[in-house]
């Protein structure tokens, strides 16, 4: 029964495992935002009126 003999298939099972656990997250990371979030992104919509009669 070659299931039972883990040559063939274990190899793979690690080095897929090592893909997952050690190379993807350093790949993952590697990105970066092209523009940095800043905490205002936006203008106000409108400006407050002055109220002439207070």
């Amino acid at each position: 029964m070659p299931q039972l003999n883990p040559s063939p298939w274990f190899f793979i099972l690690l080095l897929s495992w090592f893909l997952l656990i050690v190379i993807m997250p350093i790949k993952i990371t590697g990105f970066h935002h092209l523009n940095d979030p800043s905490l205002k992104t936006h203008q106000p919509l409108n400006k407050p009126w002055p109220w002439p009669w207070f």
